[in-house]
């Protein structure tokens, strides 16, 4: 036996439960609710429409032994040690920025970030590292860079793929000239260009 609602119940009442009842299992609009994404103006986030081009000019110190080490190994496979290009190494870095190539000369920032071998027929490495400022106007701001350095070459090429503080959106490259190699310590020139706003 079919039930059926006792005739004094209302069918607006009805309509008002059920109109209730399916407005909860309804799908919301991401539309109206940009709680995911939408978009917004440059301008709300103190960006205008022209663009800086920034010229840094710096030394990298890489110090992998001695009393002021700034890279140390963190992992290798079962065979780099006897790999000739060191197929597998990674290694951690918090090294030193400086205006000119002696030891002693300005800090200006660090490398902070990571190097790989890379290549198992050159001497190639992944760099993955931040250049964080800690002088002048750029003092508190990073930029990004990710990609191949062969380390042998005479010039490596990386890009610059972001940044913080004043290189927000950042984009360019980084190109790396070998200064001095010893043992204990290689000097690397570093020029970097990058746009930002």
């Amino acid at each position: 036996m079919a039930y059926s609602f006792p005739t004094f119940f209302p069918s607006s009442l009805l309509f008002f439960i059920f109109t209730i009842i399916t407005s909860f299992f309804s799908p919301i609009s991401t539309a109206k609710t940009h709680r995911f994404s939408r978009t917004i103006s440059p301008e709300s986030l103190g960006l205008n429409n022209t663009q800086e081009l920034s010229h840094l000019h710096f030394f990298f110190h890489d110090v992998v032994g001695g009393p002021n080490q700034t890279a140390v190994r963190v992992a290798a496979a079962p065979g780099t040690n006897k790999s000739l290009t060191m197929f597998g190494a990674v290694v951690m870095m918090d090294d030193p920025l400086t205006e000119l190539a002696e030891s002693d000369s300005k800090v200006v920032g660090r490398a902070q970030g990571i190097y790989a071998s890379a290549s198992q027929t050159e001497l190639g490495f992944l760099m993955v590292l931040n250049f964080v400022f800690t002088e002048g106007k750029y003092n508190g701001s990073s930029l990004s860079v990710l990609g191949r350095n062969t380390v042998q070459s005479a010039v490596r090429e990386m890009p610059v793929v972001g940044g913080t503080g004043l290189f927000r959106f950042a984009r360019g490259y980084a190109q790396a000239r070998t200064h001095s190699i010893n043992p204990l310590e290689a000097i690397v020139e570093y020029d970097v260009y990058a746009f930002h706003y």
